[in-house]
């Protein structure tokens, strides 16, 4: 059954419109899953194969996702594992998203020449615009089809091949009755017969602050080589601003900063 407006806002169709040539099963969504697609394009999909309901790709420089769309969002999708006579993944009221980008750890700065921030995203420490804008699908979703604004799992970071981590096993996973039972958004870590880590720790609590407007300051977790004015650059866009942020947390040594120190950042 397919209730409401199927056509994300200013989505894209056109040749990526895979429902005309792969099919797909009416449903009713209730859960949401999110992807990455560990590249920093948009898929072939193997001609829709593999394909989602929709794929974000972040227009880094205009601060925007471009939405592009593959299938009606009530009608399923195919890039999740769908065993047999299993529980039923792809065909079971999942509208799937795909975030052109990546959550793996090895592309956290840097990544065949591009550099994390400027040519792509690493998802696990996206700048708030991204989360932002992520954010209007989210509520369009809840106003539109009534998918609920929550998530009640965590999300693993990725750390693919290492201990506890998302990927595999990973103790987050959904069992076939909690996935069947499940209302909100999930990741591809969370879903049965599935392996996949992606998205990671993705900050999909602050994408919910947003798309029910009760954003507060953003927050941000100092890493390695990290300065305030390097800062300030990537996620304010402006590297005069350190003193900004120096202020704001009573920093009194604007070069004494560990890694793993959590700062308040200045509205943009």
């Amino acid at each position: 059954m397919k209730t409401g407006p199927q056509k994300y806002p200013g989505a894209t169709t056109g040749a990526h419109w895979y429902q005309g040539k792969v099919g797909g099963s009416p449903m009713e969504s209730n859960v949401g899953v999110l992807h990455t697609t560990e590249g920093w394009t948009v898929p072939g999909y193997r001609s829709g194969a593999d394909a989602p309901n929709f794929t974000a790709l972040p227009d880094i420089k205009a601060k925007k996702l471009r939405w592009y769309q593959h299938f009606d969002f009530d009608v399923s999708s195919r890039a999740l594992v769908n065993l047999r006579g299993g529980v039923e993944t792809n065909t079971l009221n999942a509208v799937q998203v795909e975030l052109v980008g990546t959550c793996d750890e090895r592309h956290a700065a840097t990544w065949s020449g591009k550099k994390a921030g400027v040519d792509y995203l690493f998802w696990p420490d996206a700048p708030d615009w991204a989360l932002a804008e992520l954010a209007k699908f989210v509520r369009w979703a809840h106003d539109q089809h009534g998918l609920k604004m929550q998530s009640t799992v965590t999300w693993k970071a990725y750390k693919k091949g290492q201990v506890g981590g998302s990927y595999g096993a990973n103790g987050v996973r959904l069992s076939g009755s909690a996935w069947t039972g499940y209302y909100g958004w999930l990741g591809h870590q969370h879903v049965p017969e599935n392996a996949h880590g992606d998205p990671g720790n993705i900050a999909f609590a602050r994408v919910l602050e947003h798309a029910r407007g009760t954003t507060t300051a953003e927050r941000y977790t100092v890493r390695a080589g990290d300065t305030l004015w390097s800062i300030a650059v990537s996620k304010l866009g402006d590297g005069a601003r350190w003193r900004e942020i120096a202020d704001l947390n009573h920093l009194r040594d604007a070069d004494d900063i560990s890694v793993g120190t959590k700062l308040t950042l200045p509205k943009k």
